[in-house]
């Protein structure tokens, strides 16, 4: 009678104890459930958006992630949020979220790794606590060292200023007007002013110093290193990605971005005409 006891109490005991893998770790990676699933996705899509990716590739990516995991998600993008419905293979759970786009500057690099990520959850099978691992190193990561990217961008627009026939004085009347209007930028950017007012001040700040050249006569091209003062301001990567949205079926979207890039030329313009208009500068 006692034996019998003792084997049924094992048996019980083993069928409440957690299965453990043939590596001998406990099998905690369960299924993610809908709402685990949403909260990824709606993290990782508001990341992706607001680093300056494409709305299509952040579409194809919801798709996949969501398809690695046994679910199909409907999204829809707006200019500062998205929606985002999970639903399982059978119907039977569904999950919807609204989540807000912050915008930031643009990061490809990052835009490389989610992209990255989000094949190697389909390739290499992730869980899903390791996909949120991951990406929360991603998004966490160090960009480039500010100092770093002022003078790259110094010199690139002091390459724009010889490419529009600039002389040497031209140029390093931008290369210098660049430095300190990017400077500006990263600082009013940190202080989260409104990006209309950084445009301006930008556009103004460094206009006014290359202005010089055009009121001293320094060089043979004075005109042309006051137009390529600002050019490094010019909303690229929006205007880009406001084509191929509109490309893409994306009206919405895409309209939405061109008429932001749009305001912003608007901006930069105003600030090279104040310049202008105080120093009597008439035309370039």
């Amino acid at each position: 009678m006692s034996e019998s006891f003792q084997q049924s109490a094992a048996k019980a005991a083993l069928s409440h104890a957690p299965h453990c893998s043939s590596g001998g770790r406990l099998a905690t990676n369960q299924a993610p459930g809908a709402g685990e699933v949403n909260d990824f996705l709606r993290t990782f899509c508001a990341a992706l958006l607001g680093l300056g990716a494409q709305t299509a590739r952040v579409d194809r990516n919801a798709a996949r992630i969501a398809g690695a995991f046994g679910f199909a998600v409907d999204l829809a993008v707006f200019p500062k949020h998205l929606m985002l419905s999970v639903t399982s293979a059978d119907g039977r759970e569904r999950r919807t979220s609204v989540g807000s786009i912050k915008a930031g500057a643009p990061d490809f690099r990052k835009v490389a790794s989610l992209n990255a990520l989000g094949w190697s959850i389909v390739d290499e099978r992730l869980s899903l606590e390791e996909a949120r691992r991951r990406l929360n190193a991603i998004l966490s990561g160090q960009s480039y060292h500010p100092a770093c990217v002022r003078l790259m961008v110094a010199c690139a627009n002091a390459a724009f200023c010889r490419l529009f026939e600039g002389d040497a004085t031209a140029m390093a009347l931008v290369f210098a007007a660049t430095l300190a209007g990017f400077y500006l930028r990263q600082l009013l950017v940190r202080w989260r002013v409104d990006g209309k007012i950084v445009f301006f001040c930008c556009a103004f700040g460094a206009s006014l110093l290359a202005a010089p050249g055009v009121l001293f006569h320094w060089g043979s091209t004075p005109q042309t290193g006051l137009a390529a003062s600002v050019l490094f301001l010019i909303p690229g990567i929006p205007l880009i990605n406001a084509m191929l949205d509109i490309m893409d079926g994306h009206v919405l979207m895409g309209f939405s971005r061109a008429v932001q890039a749009s305001i912003l030329i608007v901006c930069i313009a105003l600030g090279l005409a104040l310049t202008m208009a105080l120093l009597g500068v008439s035309s370039l």
